[in-house]
């Protein structure tokens, strides 16, 4: 247990730092002056140039600026807006929550649609709820979240007027948001819990409850469904890490605040230490849920255990 444990943290130590290299090449070795991205080549001055180019640690090699930046996010440093010289850690912190909200409440419509349905088409396989589980699941991963989110403004708030089209002001204006983003990663859940449900169902040790009498119901969401929900779980952690992505579109669409509201932004005004910082937040965070639910995954299945 805590070997397979070890080994897990090990591991999500590397792919933080393989992120962290990642996304600074990403930002870093792009063809192009960043300075020149930035400033408007036509009216800037060499000396605006220049000086930018000092501020953005470009005139050091790259080893060097990676080594500084790398140091620097060691300390919390996450570096400043060159729009307006906040530092990048204070904009996140004071977005995150926000964020997480969205990512948190959408999570659990996710996990309760896509649970719900995916046991029912298992269990009534190639019957109507099969088929309307099914087709539930396949719309949900189908459909662009800026086109369903647009939907349910026109539907939910200019027609019915039951929520706010836009804002991040109380629980009123996380519903439609949250129920975009939920209904995508329900869809991948039904798949998932239906099919693990039909394995386990076919499982030798069902057929053995079974005849020894022991109810059908029973049988099912004792037995079965604790056993499929095991390899579901991974795909929780998984879908989580994909719906906070979700959120730069979702947050844009409903003019929400938020970490995906911050980087669309930043990629517009072209600042690049917010968009770096940002995007190594978000793979923090990605990272941190994967290796919770591994590590949920190790205390409910004893051969993970048992293998390490």
């Amino acid at each position: 247990m805590l070997k397979a444990v070890s080994v897990r943290l090990y591991t999500s130590l590397l792919v933080l730092v393989g992120t962290m290299v990642l996304v600074f090449c990403i930002v870093n070795v792009l063809p192009g002056d960043p300075a020149l991205l930035i400033l408007d080549p036509s009216s800037a001055t060499p000396e605006m140039i220049a000086n930018l180019r000092e501020q953005l640690g470009l005139n050091q090699p790259f080893y060097e600026r990676f080594g500084e930046y790398f140091l620097h996010v060691l300390q919390g440093d996450f570096g400043k807006s060159i729009v307006n010289s906040e530092p990048v850690l204070q904009k996140i912190v004071e977005h995150f929550p926000a964020t997480l909200a969205l990512t948190a409440l959408s999570s659990l419509i996710a996990v309760v649609i896509g649970v719900t349905l995916g046991v029912l088409s298992a269990i009534h396989r190639n019957r109507w709820i099969d088929i309307v589980a099914r087709m539930v699941g396949l719309f949900g991963i189908s459909m662009p979240t800026f086109w369903s989110g647009i939907l349910l403004i026109l539907i939910f708030s200019v027609q019915l007027g039951w929520f706010p089209a836009m804002g991040s002001d109380g629980f009123s204006t996380l519903v439609l948001p949250a129920v975009t983003l939920g209904f995508v990663g329900s869809g991948f859940i039904v798949r998932m819990v239906r099919n693990s449900m039909l394995e386990v169902i076919n499982e030798p040790f069902i057929v053995t409850l079974r005849a020894k009498g022991l109810p059908g119901r029973f049988i099912m969401y004792k037995h079965a469904l604790r056993n499929a929900l095991i390899p579901a779980l991974t795909m929780v952690g998984v879908i989580i890490g994909d719906l906070m992505a979700g959120t730069v579109v979702i947050e844009t669409v409903f003019s929400r605040q938020g970490i995906g509201r911050i980087i669309a932004d930043a990629i517009m005004a072209k600042d690049l230490p917010v968009v770096q910082g940002v995007i190594f937040f978000s793979a923090i965070v990605y990272i941190v849920v994967n290796l919770l639910v591994d590590i949920s995954y190790t205390l409910i299945d004893p051969r993970v255990r048992r293998t390490g």
